[in-house]
């Protein structure tokens, strides 16, 4: 859908998104949000009741740090947003290893072999499994997973979401928008 990938295409891409949401009458809406800018956009295509907004893990850009500000994050939950803050499922400790033992493990292989398809795509699955490990949306259940590479929104994909711990019953179902 996109020629390059990248945050010029955040309101294309959640346009897109919210249009087969509807046709499909998906009830669960996850966005992928560092700052929450865009789970603000997101705002403006969906209801926010159907909102799961997934930030970066505290300490993810840095010891002690949170990069959604917790003015924003009031505000997001105030319009209804469910704002989920955990470990990524391709990262945690696995991550640990690669930094402090030069090897990668295997939950980073299997974050590497997504990104053949975008790095949206692989936020946006790791968003399903986030999401279903939180129970915050129905595993085997439809939603509609926004993703992008590095800010913004690029991606979104049509999901069934599964818990990581049985990532493999997971299905992409469809791609409503991804970069070339």
């Amino acid at each position: 859908m996109f020629e390059k990938p990248g945050p010029a295409n955040t309101d294309r891409t959640l346009e897109a998104a919210a249009r087969r949401a509807g046709e499909l009458g998906v009830r669960n809406v996850l966005v992928a949000t560092t700052t929450g800018r865009t789970a603000v956009k997101a705002l403006r295509h969906f209801d926010a009741a159907r909102l799961v907004a997934v930030t970066h893990s505290a300490g993810f850009s840095g010891p002690n740090t949170q990069e959604l500000k917790p003015g924003l994050r009031r505000r997001l939950e105030r319009a209804g947003v469910r704002v989920l803050t955990a470990q990524h499922a391709f990262g945690g400790v696995g991550r640990a290893v690669r930094k402090k033992l030069g090897t990668y493990e295997i939950e980073e292989i299997m974050a590497y072999t997504l990104r053949t398809f975008g790095q949206g795509t692989k936020v946006a699955v790791e968003t399903a499994l986030m999401a279903a490990d939180a129970g915050l949306i129905p595993v085997g259940e439809p939603c509609v997973a926004v993703g992008g590479t590095w800010s913004g929104a690029d991606t979104a994909l049509v999901v069934s979401p599964a818990n990581a711990q049985t990532f493999f019953d997971l299905r992409v179902l469809e791609i409503i928008a991804k970069p070339r």
